[in-house]
């Protein structure tokens, strides 16, 4: 008979099911009881989410409070996330939304899918857009679902384009920074300083990041706010910067580069030892070449504190560009990389480049004054030593037959005369080798003080200690260190290809007879060539040049239009000095000579056979009243040493009236150009150098600053002209463009600097 198994399979069925249930109910209870805590922080940490907020950034003043850089309350409009997970309604939301704000949807979608936008915020479509189109998009709710017009900051530049090289501008967090950022809690949507003054000082403006705790459903939706901490405001900077110095330095640089433009230079018939006849020097170029004068940098700074009141560098540009949301195009057509042909455009046109602190300059004859300290300071020579100038220099520690094979240059020439011929200046000492700037008496000392030191680098220590080889310390993004050559420098060059496997064997008696006159090798920025002569100016305190005045808290209140009221703001930091990098043993003998000829540049007399010096025509009719100077001349020589590839340089300094060695403790400036590709010292540098120092004496009224007028989206260049040209011919001293000039007679007083 067959057996009823239906019980059995049930018992055992039921058996399983009471296992189950029971290790169902263990795990329950091992849940509820021991891991209870840290489920419920896991629990906790997953139903919320941080949210960062970004504080309003700094302001960046100038000395007088004036407002450089700002922030400025746009409106944005902005779609909610959820609405944007389905390709469909997205695409649907984008191309409604994209006629109104003018962004095509291509570039909608290319921003969604980069992801760089907070997932808590709502997705920005359009900054900055006016206020009739954002009430508009409100008024048709029902077109635009999860659409909503927040109101956020933009960065306003009120003064622009003064000053762009130094206040520098705003930009998207690179590729390069990515890592850094983050971990410093930056969002990858936030821009960031890149350049001048908001690189360097980002931290400080940035301010602290506050943050929203929020409560999410499952979907990740906010719920509520848990908790709110409000970012703290970025700290506003006051920069050394006078507005007021900075327009007129920056008008006078470029007025004179395009005048000297205007110009031309004879391109000479020369006797080519390869040709073995007589052919004009570029037979390329016509007989007569104009200046190119493409750029070039000037700057005012204090020797007693280091302080920078005004760094102009040309081309300039419009640091608003960089807040105007410019298409890829466009940007490409304000501030080319290529030209049209797709080659590289010419460095000479560049214009992100703050050519005084960037620029890479031989320094010609206003490096003098350091080989004659550097001769003095050693004992290579006394104050009252003369030598017997010529016209030329012939090497002596060369061996005639290797001088004579032509593969070693031996001689070195003056500059010519009016004669076509090199200079003859007869005897001088060092004082007035630096008037006439007698360039053969600056070659011996090259050759003396490498071959009586057994070729060691003298002349390059002695020179170092005027920073020239290491960046000076300024408080601006990318300066360069500069180059002081010895046979280190060589060796890498040739590796480089820079200069031949020849030339990078060793350093030899010729590459310092060309660093002995500011040439060869040698390079320097205008920045360094400034402090410099302000360690020589201030006997010897080699100072960190600076742009930080001050550090504020943030809430400094408006004053008068464009301007902060320091008066009710509460002080940060206030910058500390003078910073002295180091101080340079510099006794009178070794100073008051040089001085003593820098001096005469300006006044004269020149060398007793009766040759002029390099200034006193340009500044013969300087008023006695005014700030007086003692300064240098030089021309750097260009590519293939054609006259109209020199480059015109002039730095001076302040001294006291009575007392010409003596430093003039109430308007202690240093005020340095260079202009390049713009002829000889005096003809371009020293004429605005002149200018800057009438106006520091008050015998010219610069402009009034005003604000700037709306930028003008359709032009396409980086920045609007300031050149004086255009209005009428000279109104007052040589070089000094159409400004209204006070008399003599009524310059009782000069500015004063702190």
């Amino acid at each position: 008979m067959a057996i009823d198994r239906r019980a059995t399979r049930l018992g055992v069925l039921g058996l399983v099911g009471i296992i189950l249930f029971s290790l169902i109910g263990v795990r329950l209870w091992f849940l509820q009881t021991v891991k209870a805590d840290e489920l419920q922080e896991r629990a906790t940490i997953s139903a919320t989410r941080l949210v960062r907020i970004a504080p309003e950034r700094g302001r960046i003043f100038d000395t007088d409070g004036r407002i450089l850089a700002g922030n400025k309350r746009v409106l944005t409009v902005a779609v909610d996330w959820q609405l944007l997970r389905r390709q469909t309604q997205r695409t649907e939301i984008f191309t409604r939304l994209s006629g109104w704000v003018q962004v095509p949807v291509e570039e909608l979608e290319a921003r969604f899918d980069r992801q760089i936008d907070s997932p808590f915020l709502p997705f920005p479509i359009k900054r900055n857009i006016d206020e009739p189109t954002a009430i508009a998009i409100l008024e048709r709710v029902e077109d635009f679902p999860g659409v909503e017009v927040l109101t956020e900051w933009e960065r306003i530049y009120p003064y622009a384009p003064h000053a762009s090289h130094v206040v520098g501008y705003m930009g998207a967090i690179t590729d390069e920074q990515v890592d850094d950022r983050l971990a410093e809690g930056y969002l990858l949507s936030e821009r960031v300083g890149q350049f001048g003054a908001e690189r360097y000082f980002e931290r400080e403006l940035h301010g602290e990041w506050g943050y929203q705790k929020i409560e999410v459903d499952a979907a990740n939706r906010p719920i509520r706010v848990i908790e709110n901490v409000p970012p703290i405001n970025g700290l506003d900077i006051q920069l050394t910067i006078d507005l007021e110095q900075q327009q007129f330095v920056e008008q006078q640089l470029e007025t004179t580069l395009k005048a000297r433009r205007t110009v031309t230079v004879p391109n000479p018939n020369v006797f080519k030892d390869d040709l073995g006849r007589v052919e004009r020097l570029d037979i390329t170029s016509p007989e007569t070449v104009a200046y190119k004068a493409p750029a070039g940098a000037a700057l005012i700074m204090n020797y007693q504190n280091g302080q920078i009141a005004a760094m102009a560098s040309y081309p300039s540009f419009d640091n608003r560009w960089f807040e105007a949301g410019l298409s890829r195009t466009k940007f490409q057509e304000i501030f080319p990389s290529k030209n049209p042909d797709g080659t590289d455009i010419d460095p000479d046109q560049s214009i992100l480049v703050n050519r005084a602190i960037q620029g890479r300059y031989n320094l010609g004859s206003t490096f003098k004054v350091f080989t004659a300290f550097a001769a003095l300071n050693t004992g290579l020579m006394s104050p009252g030593e003369f030598y017997e100038d010529t016209g030329s220099y012939k090497l002596r520690t060369v061996k005639p037959d290797l001088c004579n094979s032509g593969l070693v240059r031996c001689e070195y020439k003056n500059a010519t005369c009016q004669n076509g011929r090199p200079c003859v200046y007869g005897n001088v000492d060092v004082e007035t080798a630096l008037a006439v700037s007698s360039d053969a008496f600056f070659y011996r000392i090259g050759e003396d003080i490498f071959d009586l030191n057994n070729n060691l680098p003298v002349l390059q220590e002695q020179v170092s200690q005027f920073s020239f080889g290491s960046d000076t310390g300024i408080e601006l993004p990318f300066e360069f260190d500069g180059t002081v050559p010895d046979a280190e420098l060589k060796r890498e060059y040739a590796d480089l290809g820079i200069i031949s496997d020849d030339e990078g064997r060793s350093y030899y008696v010729g590459d310092n007879v060309q660093l002995a006159i500011g040439q060869g090798l040698l390079s320097a920025t205008p920045m360094q060539l400034a402090t410099g002569y302000a360690t020589l100016a201030n006997g010897g305190l080699v100072l960190q040049p600076t742009i930080l005045k001050a550090i504020w808290n943030p809430g400094v209140p408006d004053g008068d239009p464009g301007y902060a009221d320091l008066s009710k703001g509460t002080l940060h930091t206030e910058a500390g000095g003078p910073n002295i990098v180091r101080t340079v043993r510099m006794t009178a003998e070794v100073r008051d000579p040089i001085v003593r000829g820098l001096r005469r540049v300006i006044t004269g007399p020149g060398s007793a056979n009766g040759r002029s010096t390099t200034g006193e025509e340009i500044f013969d009719d300087y008023p006695a009243e005014a700030i007086q100077v003692a300064g240098k001349t030089g021309t750097a020589q260009g590519a293939n040493n054609y006259p109209w590839n020199d480059s015109s340089v002039f730095a001076a300094f302040s001294v006291d009236a009575a007392q010409p060695t003596f430093p003039d403790l109430e308007n202690p400036y240093v005020v340095v150009s260079f202009l390049e590709k713009a002829g000889y010292g005096s003809q371009a540098s020293a004429p605005l150098t002149k200018c800057t120092y009438l106006m520091l004496s008050g015998a010219i009224i610069p402009d009034p600053i005003e604000p700037s007028a709306p930028l003008d989206l359709t032009q396409t260049v980086a920045a609007p002209s300031q050149s004086k040209l255009n209005t009428s011919q000279l109104t007052g001293p040589d070089g000094c463009w159409t400004h209204e000039f006070l008399p003599s007679s009524v310059l009782t007083n000069t500015r004063s600097v702190e």
